[in-house]
């Protein structure tokens, strides 16, 4: 199994060095050469399955010689052991033919948690063979900072990085990024908004430099394992409710399109998937891309979902390649336009988008009033974000069972939640001293040396 950059001009690598390396370094995104494809009979033999046997069993086709098999079932079993549901990624049902997947029970109480704590234990096994060192650099809009330093917090061959907006994510966000103790682990609140740190990422893995001097590596969506781990969940809610002898839909709440990116892959691995649907709050660009064909970034507006909070969705580049019919050049030319402010989908190129992916609009007000009446309706409590989703599955309802993605617990935005439902949501008991826990944060301008220097000096 190979991997192909999205921008055509790096070379070829293997799961594993695709997994180290994060960003090609023509700037592209690592991509499968080819989709593993499942039978319907293989897809069947999922059902009742424990959560880490699927993962194994649809994982493993993309990973050629990485892991060995008893190998990978033990990194399996140690990434999922800390969740705090049997089930991993339990089902729960909304309403006729519309259901939840609850993907918060990891240890950061975000869907994030799933890919995160996979990737840990396969870069810690990975690292340990080679004895080397490495920094890892990310960006968050909020959830994905958390779950990276869970997963890597206290190791011995790795530094942390986390640039996340400062001001821009909830308090439960930050504390869970600033808190912990282990010294290899950095919080760093940059000024800014969430595309701004994506793209200081960016930059630092551009500056080969710099990127070779400090062994760089990345664990934002850019990275394939990220994705892959994902597509797990797909395939574990699809078969609960009857696949592959009946179509499922997904609606994914997402702002940098790695997750509905995921349910892509697994739609194209032979999943019977109806309709991927994408749900964007007021920061709608993917909405909008879809509807017009122009991908125009207009600002990000803070919002009671700030997960969502991005103009520019870095895995949305994977989705173009497809449709531009990989076409490295193409997709290389479109990245190019939008660092001056965005693009045009050519005709050929928005048909092929619009024939795997629907999308909606979710606005603050519609957010609030679905968490309101959905608690009210049947006692589910939504995070902000689960909700965008709600809102726009609902619009998309039809034979086939309809599947949301909640993508967080409701205690990481107790405000927004609060203001809704007129009730504070309480963290899990294990969270309950968060608040007393003493922060560790660096504030850092908008300034690519200026984080570089730091992060030279730290490692």
């Amino acid at each position: 199994m190979q991997y192909i950059s999205t921008r055509g001009q790096a070379p070829a690598l293997s799961f594993g060095e695709a997994m180290m390396t994060g960003l090609a370094r023509d700037g592209g995104l690592y991509v499968p050469q080819t989709i593993p494809t499942f039978t319907p009979d293989e897809i069947a033999a999922l059902a009742g399955l424990p959560y880490e046997e699927i993962a194994f069993r649809v994982m493993s086709p993309f990973m050629g010689d990485t892991f060995a098999e008893a190998e990978f079932r033990g990194l399996i079993a140690r990434a999922y052991a800390g969740f705090g549901h049997a089930a991993r990624a339990p089902l729960k049902q909304l309403g006729p033919n519309h259901f939840l997947l609850e993907l918060f029970h990891g240890p950061t109480l975000a869907f994030k948690d799933f890919a995160m704590q996979l990737i840990g234990q396969m870069m810690q096994a990975a690292l340990a063979r080679t004895g080397e060192r490495i920094t890892i650099v990310g960006a968050t809009s909020g959830d994905t900072g958390s779950a990276a330093i869970e997963a890597f917090k206290g190791l011995a061959n790795v530094d942390v990085f986390i640039l996340f907006p400062h001001g821009r994510v909830s308090e439960v966000q930050r504390r869970q990024m600033t808190t912990p103790a282990e010294g290899n682990v950095h919080a760093l609140a940059m000024d800014g908004d969430f595309d701004d740190c994506q793209a200081r990422v960016k930059d630092m893995f551009n500056d080969f430099a710099f990127r070779d001097g400090v062994r760089l590596a990345g664990v934002n969506s850019i990275n394939w394992a990220r994705v892959l781990a994902q597509v797990v969940y797909y395939f574990a809610g699809a078969v609960s409710l009857g696949a592959p002898h009946r179509k499922v839909s997904f609606t994914v709440p997402t702002g940098n399109f790695g997750d509905i990116f995921a349910g892509y892959i697994a739609r194209k691995m032979g999943l019977p998937i109806d309709r991927l649907v994408i749900a964007t709050n007021q920061n709608d660009i993917l909405d909008r891309a879809l509807r017009s064909g122009d991908y125009m970034t207009d600002g990000v507006k803070p919002s009671i979902s700030p997960s969502m909070d991005i103009q520019v969705s870095s895995n949305f580049e994977r989705a173009l390649f497809d449709a531009y019919g990989r076409d490295g050049a193409a997709v290389a030319a479109l990245m190019s336009e939008l660092k001056s402010g965005g693009f045009h989908i050519s005709q050929g190129a928005l048909e092929a988008l619009r024939a795997q992916f629907d999308s909606g609009r979710c606005s603050e007000e519609e957010t609030r009033a679905t968490i309101r009446t959905i608690a009210a309706a049947t006692g589910e409590v939504l995070c902000p974000h689960s909700a965008v989703g709600v809102k726009v599955a609902e619009e998309h309802l039809g034979a086939a069972p309809m599947i949301t993605l909640a993508t967080a617990h409701p205690a990481k935005f107790p405000d927004a939640v609060e203001q809704a439902t007129g009730h504070r949501p309480a963290l899990p008991a294990r969270m309950a001293d968060l608040f007393a826990r003493p922060e560790r944060v660096t504030r850092v301008p908008n300034d690519l040396a200026a984080i570089q220097a730091l992060i030279r000096a730290r490692i």
